[in-house]
């Protein structure tokens, strides 16, 4: 595998430029890269470009590469043109099987055979994706980022069957270069990791709502002003380590693990009826009633730089 390598201002190819893909492509530039970009909706160039522009005095605060520009970013119709040079792909397309194998089947004869496709993907296995490439499958993995992707650090970098060991290490090498902090999930699961540990949550906390225990605001509250605070700065493992004072973990799940197990029990499935969709709609309307969303989503963005740049300077968190 000879693609973009740490440092190295290489070509990248942004295949979809949705939510996910306009972030990624933002990031990218910011890392210094030569973005080309494809999306076959209308209008999707102007979106791509706006996206690019509203990301960028947050991406300049977290610090820009050397040569950073926007105006690095080339926008083509030409799926074949956008993977041509391309030293590494990231493809956040739409999540429907019949796309992406007509996408995957294209893209695995018009990209160079030593470039990685990475995968945005949190519904589709990499194998999956793999399956639809008769070229080169074994340069296909899942690289599924986290909402807003050009802020949140965490990338899952996922191999299927057929994949090249030295496709992980690169993809592993290129994410961490950027910024990011990725994860190699060495098993395919749906969902992945990350996705799975929220819907643990998520499913305890619809099962208490549906059940009259809290409301959705006080779920909302239990987690960001409790173990929320935690979570964003070290794991949920090594906060139950360290609150075992100097026995450590191993203090913490002698004297807490038996009546964590009998909470894991306990623990309740939902399903997600149609009353209980309108209670949880409902119950998340009634918080943010008083509270303008769009205002909402700039003070939490401002909120994460903040934490990111104190994360940055403080190198003995992990």
């Amino acid at each position: 595998m000879n693609g973009v390598g740490v440092g190295d201002p290489g070509t990248v190819a942004v295949v979809g430029t949705g939510v996910i893909g306009a972030s990624w492509a933002a990031l990218f530039l910011a890392g210094g890269h030569d973005v080309v970009a494809h999306d076959p909706a209308p209008g999707a160039e102007r979106r791509l470009r706006e996206a690019v522009a509203q990301a960028w005095p947050t991406l300049r605060r977290l610090g820009l590469a050397g040569g950073a520009s926007p105006q690095r970013l080339t926008f083509t119709a030409d799926l074949a043109a956008a993977v041509a040079e391309a030293r590494f792909v990231q493809e956040s397309g739409p999540e429907r099987i019949e796309l992406k194998q007509r996408l995957f089947a294209d893209l695995d004869a018009a990209t160079p055979v030593d470039t990685v496709i990475a995968s945005s993907s949190s519904g589709l296995t990499p194998s999956q994706l793999q399956e639809m490439c008769g070229r080169a499958p074994e340069r296909v993995l899942v690289g599924h980022p986290f909402h807003p992707a050009h802020l949140i650090p965490l990338v899952e970098v996922v191999p299927g069957a057929r994949t090249d060991p030295a496709a992980v290490e690169q993809a592993m090498a290129f994410y961490t270069g950027l910024g990011k902090r990725p994860i190699h999930v060495r098993q395919e699961l749906p969902g992945h990791v990350t996705n799975r540990l929220q819907a643990a949550l998520w499913q305890e906390a619809y099962s208490l709502v549906e059940r009259g225990v809290v409301s959705v605001a006080d779920v909302d509250a239990a987690i960001c002003h409790g173990p929320g605070l935690r979570w964003a700065l070290l794991g949920p493992l090594v906060n139950q380590h360290l609150s075992g004072g100097a026995g450590g973990l191993a203090h913490t799940l002698a004297h807490l693990g038996p009546p964590a197990e009998e909470w894991m029990k306990d623990l309740r499935p939902a399903r997600l009826s149609p009353t209980l969709v309108a209670q949880l709609v409902s119950g998340v309307d009634d918080e943010l009633a008083d509270l303008d969303q769009a205002e909402l989503v700039a003070q939490r963005d401002e909120l994460l730089v903040a934490l990111l740049q104190h994360k940055r300077d403080h190198r003995t968190l992990p």
